[in-house]
């Protein structure tokens, strides 16, 4: 397996588990993983939120660590990298609004490498027009905007554990579904692991 140079996107209170857990795993299995954030250099922090199902009418939120970044924003060069990873929490919602963040996703897009992107992370998509045509899942409550950027909308399971795949594309609704999600991306990146 070539080990690959993986961009993940993140800002303040990017969720918690979303974000650690593929940067854990991903480096772990011998991939390098860049984590930036709009405005911020390398070895800044981010702060992290949780999101927990505890039965409410939507997710609970509790303060997480700080997430440590691992490169420039304003150095990145998309061209570097293999695939991209966009984990959800609320940083999406704002990093959105930054061009240079939706010039990346497009040039992913564009030259059909894999993005693996959970939660709220395909706020980023939808902002930056690259889900027409795609089938994607997202937190339930990101499904009007997936829709409306012209996606397929694929439910997310009752317990929120399912990923979907479709050509360059790996989506899940929440940190629930990593397993499924990261093994799927992981197949994209042609990574294998050995039992």
């Amino acid at each position: 397996m070539a080990a690959k140079k993986i961009l993940m996107l993140v800002g303040d209170f990017v969720e918690d588990y979303e974000a650690m857990v593929p940067y854990q795993m991903l480096t772990m299995v011998g991939h390098t993983v860049h984590a930036v954030c709009p405005g911020k250099k390398a070895g800044e922090t981010v702060r992290t939120a949780v999101h927990d199902f505890e039965g409410d009418q939507t997710y609970s939120e509790k303060p997480g660590h700080n997430f440590a970044l691992t490169a420039d924003f304003d150095q990145v060069r998309p061209e570097d990298y293999q695939a991209l990873v966009i984990p959800g929490g609320r940083a999406p919602e704002y990093i959105r609004l930054d061009e240079r963040v939706l010039s990346l996703v497009r040039h992913f897009a564009e030259a059909n490498k894999p993005i693996a992107s959970i939660c709220h992370g395909q706020q980023v998509l939808v902002a930056a027009d690259v889900l027409r045509g795609k089938l994607c899942t997202a937190y339930p409550a990101v499904k009007p905007d997936v829709i409306r950027a012209g996606a397929r909308w694929a439910e997310p399971n009752e317990t929120l554990s399912n990923a979907y795949v479709d050509g360059n594309l790996v989506t899940a609704a929440a940190w629930p579904g990593h397993p499924e999600w990261m093994r799927k991306f992981l197949e994209l990146l042609g990574t294998k692991i050995e039992p």
